[in-house]
């Protein structure tokens, strides 16, 4: 596999700058290792995991996988039911050295994290976050455009944001977060002065992803102009900003005229997880193997880039196709 050399490689030892995005639900062990394997940073979400399951998640990907992983955590308090801190020492004592957190305040754990030699992410959606960020220690930067799925942090697109992240933040790599799902999108970003590329619905339509058929074929067949961002699947969220592919539920809301209250269908179960745990309309629940009902009406989180994604791969094999494509697209521009 050819190498590609970045601030991002050097500093997590690398072979590609490539992220795999800590897609919630569907990052699982089999995903974050393969991408490890292939040279990439692999990503677990472990917000939503209980103590013992954030244990067992760590501990599995280690034992497949000799590259480089990290995890991600949402650092809000009223989007987690384990503490930030909790998590923190449960990663930290199992050896993680690559911590992503989101949507909130990585400075109560950098001191902590650089005790024991890790890395501090911070996703960041403008220049002031930036600054701010790196003030109180923060490694490295993901500068997250509109453009991407699930929750978004940002109001400006990622062309405009990344550009202006690397020049308020020049000694600190940024990777771009957004609308890129093939090599010529990682090498536009790295024309813009990013360090990496960090890629969440592209890696949904890989073989180990931990998400339903259903999802995965929605994700596959989907349009660029068929996501919405808004605020509607807000039980769990509340008025966290996401982006989704349009289903029955999105498109009845929207003909409702996007009521924050009363809407159509508030409170029906459309869909039970595998236990039995029925699922709400509106609910903040991803499509996972095993769920059943009405899938398709729940969040189908995706980014503008699932107007890119046309084939599902081994995440090896892609993230190997990504980085030739990248080369291939530097070479050709710079003839």
């Amino acid at each position: 596999m050819p190498c590609l050399s970045t601030p991002l490689t050097d500093a997590l030892e690398l072979d590609v700058p490539l992220v795999q995005a800590p897609i919630g639900s569907a990052s699982c062990p089999e995903l974050a290792a393969a991408v490890a394997d292939a040279g990439a940073l692999g990503m677990l979400a472990i917000t939503w995991r209980d103590e013992a399951e954030t244990r067992a998640a760590v501990s599995e990907t280690e034992h497949r996988t000799d590259g480089v992983f990290g995890v991600n955590v949402v650092a809000d308090p009223d989007a987690k039911d384990v503490p930030t801190e909790a998590h923190v020492d449960i990663c930290l004592n199992e050896g993680v050295d690559v911590f992503s957190f989101s949507f909130g305040d990585a400075a109560p754990y950098v001191e902590r994290i650089h005790d024991h030699g890790g890395i501090v992410i911070q996703t960041v959606g403008s220049t002031a976050e930036a600054s701010a960020a790196v003030d109180v220690g923060v490694d490295i930067l993901v500068a997250q455009g509109w453009e991407a799925g699930g929750h978004v942090q940002s109001e400006v697109a990622t062309l405009p944001l990344v550009p202006q992240v690397v020049d308020a933040v020049p000694d600190t790599p940024v990777i771009a977060a957004g609308g890129i799902a093939d090599g010529r999108g990682i090498a536009a970003v790295l024309s813009l002065g990013a360090a990496g590329a960090w890629l969440g619905t592209r890696f949904l339509a890989t073989e180990e992803a931990n998400v339903h058929r259903l999802y995965r074929q929605r994700v596959l067949e989907a349009e660029e102009t068929e996501t919405v961002y808004a605020t509607l699947f807000d039980e769990g969220w509340p008025g966290v900003p996401h982006r989704v592919l349009e289903n029955t539920t999105v498109l009845e809301w929207d003909a409702a005229g996007r009521p924050d209250s009363q809407r159509p269908g508030e409170g029906e179960v459309v869909a039970e997880t595998k236990d039995g745990t029925p699922i709400h309309r509106y609910e903040d629940s991803l499509a996972v193997p095993g769920m059943k009902g009405d899938v398709e009406e729940v969040p189908l989180y995706a980014g503008q880039s699932a107007g890119l994604t046309y084939e599902t791969q081994a995440a090896d094999e892609l993230v190997e196709r990504l980085a030739d494509e990248t080369i291939e697209a530097i070479v050709r521009v710079s003839q």
